[in-house]
């Protein structure tokens, strides 16, 4: 249990760690060390005894406008003292309405429908449900099969990791969903490495569809799920063309395509979402995170009104869709996302993100030619660093050496996948913080060399 004692001038560390089981944690290591947060403002992480960590990675991609924003706490105080919980089923709230328009304003036109859930891992199983009733009702019932991508991540329910591509998010969980196939990954760093926006090779990965398609027969694929770019593998950006030609091929063959914006969206590559961004209309776009800056979990899905409109016949008083969760549209999570989407409007930081592109990917590619560093990427604001594995059986060990150094040593929090480094900052950044970050992150990759 924690000192809370009134004499105490921070929060000590609890006297016991056993009991909790910490999610994509190494349990062993970190009780050993641990890296434990008792508060956060704007740009930083205050640690339990007292040390400013500068956030580098949004939280987990999630706190866009930073850190104790008082407009999102008293929104959710005052939505908690007004209403704490209203069932979703049969029943709603005005604050889930606001939001969905609000949500389906920001969206391409065509995409009107919002349906809420809890987090992108619900969302990604949502949006293959959707896909697959709507082919079930649409009278193309053979259409079961569902295609994600190598490297890919779709979160943790079943549907979305069996579409995913990360070996090591899959390897336990035996054979998984039947009837799902992969994409090749994107990436190829003989050809991309050091690049600052969407790399001018691989388009050509789409085409594989096509393949796909000739193997398994269009009648029977339901849908393909990609990431415009791929952030938890370590940040893959979209290669020049690629979206617009998956976009060409599931037309033509009546697939719907699925974009997972549960990283990219709200504001991260300098748009509400990266479809904008890349001139494409999905069909359906997953999001999280970043609609209530991370302070209440909220996920959902944005579908073309074509799919939504396919559901509504029938008797009227009948369930179009028997799919939901007990804690869809939550009010407390409703009252943080309006107050989210108002710092975003307010603040103009889908622009501020845009306009500080550039300057962030300088910054981040002058730590090529650090040792051990065999690749950069950056897209929006955004970045990944690929680190040289210190050998062939210690693939992750300088990666996780790099976070506990950033933390402990360096006062800077960075995300990992494997022995690359993602950094994330909230779109508040300053240029002088982006310096500090990159500055930071030299020396910890010194220190792991």
């Amino acid at each position: 249990m924690l000192d809370k004692s009134p004499d105490s001038t921070a929060i000590n560390v609890p006297n016991d760690l056993a009991a909790l089981w910490m999610p994509f944690t190494a349990n062993r290591a970190f009780k050993k060390a641990p890296r434990l947060l008792a508060g956060a403002k704007d740009m930083h992480y205050i640690t339990v005894d007292g040390r400013k960590i500068i956030d580098a990675a949004s939280g987990m991609w999630c706190s866009n406008a930073g850190h104790g924003r008082p407009q999102i706490a008293e929104a959710i105080a005052k939505q908690a003292a007004a209403l704490d919980y209203a069932p979703p089923f049969q029943f709603g709230i005005p604050q889930a309405f606001e939001l969905a328009s609000r949500i389906a304003e920001l969206a391409p036109k065509g995409l009107e429908s919002v349906f809420f859930c809890n987090s992108g891992s619900e969302a990604a199983d949502t949006a293959l449900k959707i896909a697959l009733a709507y082919h079930q009702i649409s009278g193309q019932g053979s259409r079961t099969r569902l295609i994600g991508r190598v490297r890919g991540y779709h979160g943790v329910g079943f549907g979305g990791t069996s579409v995913g591509g990360i070996v090591n998010n899959r390897k336990l969980y035996g054979s998984l969903l039947a009837g799902v196939d992969h994409l090749p990954a994107t990436y190829d760093r003989e050809k991309q490495a050091f690049t600052k926006g969407e790399p001018e090779y691989g388009a050509h990965f789409a085409d594989e569809l096509e393949n796909l398609v000739g193997l398994h027969g269009a009648n029977t694929i339901a849908a393909v799920i990609v990431e415009p770019m791929a952030g938890s593998t370590g940040v893959l950006p979209a290669p020049k063309g690629y979206l617009k030609r998956l976009r060409e091929i599931t037309q033509k063959h009546g697939i719907l395509l699925i974009f997972d914006e549960v990283i990219t969206g709200y504001g991260r590559l300098g748009h509400a979402f990266a479809a904008e961004r890349y001139g494409v209309l999905p069909d359906m776009i997953t999001f999280a995170k970043g609609v209530t800056n991370g302070a209440a979990p909220m996920g959902g899905i944005i579908v073309r009104d074509t799919i939504h409109d396919a559901f509504m016949t029938g008797p009227e008083h009948a369930v179009e869709l028997t799919h939901g969760y007990t804690y869809s549209a939550h009010p407390i999570a409703c009252a943080a996302g309006l107050a989210t989407l108002d710092i975003y409007r307010d603040e103009k930081l889908f622009e501020r993100a845009k306009n500080l592109e550039p300057k962030f990917g300088d910054a981040v590619m002058s730590l090529k030619g650090l040792p051990n560093v065999l690749d950069i990427r950056t897209v929006g604001l955004t970045a990944g660093i690929d680190l040289a594995p210190r050998a062939a059986d210690l693939v992750g060990k300088r990666g996780y050496d790099a976070m506990v150094s950033a933390f402990h040593e360096n006062d800077l929090m960075l995300r990992i996948a494997g022995d690359t480094l993602a950094l994330t900052p909230p779109l508040i950044i300053s240029e002088d913080q982006i310096g500090e970050i990159v500055e930071k992150v030299g020396k910890v990759i010194r220190a792991v060399a």
